[in-house]
């Protein structure tokens, strides 16, 4: 068992004092169950892969592109088209 020795500033030394009077137990246990918190949290957090976010965005119902980037020929030559009335 390792022992640490860790600085709480007021607000922290507050949160600190308001948990072990709720709850009744030691400074230790609380700071454990707080560590065990923060690392629920990190595995959650670290779960999420980047297409969660980006599916979440709503990008409205698509873009300017009159064809999609696999027929890039096809969309040039109906641009060109399109431009010149041909």
């Amino acid at each position: 068992m390792a022992i640490r020795t860790v600085r709480l500033d007021h607000e922290a030394e507050a949160i600190l004092r308001e948990i072990r009077g709720a709850t009744g137990l030691p400074i230790s246990e609380v700071l454990k169950a707080g560590l065990r918190s923060l690392k629920k949290q990190v595995r959650d957090a670290s779960a999420h892969r980047p297409y969660d976010f980006y599916e979440r965005l709503d990008l409205g119902p698509g873009g300017y592109a009159s064809a999609p980037s696999t027929e890039t020929r096809r969309g040039v030559a109906t641009a060109l088209r399109k431009k010149l009335g041909r």
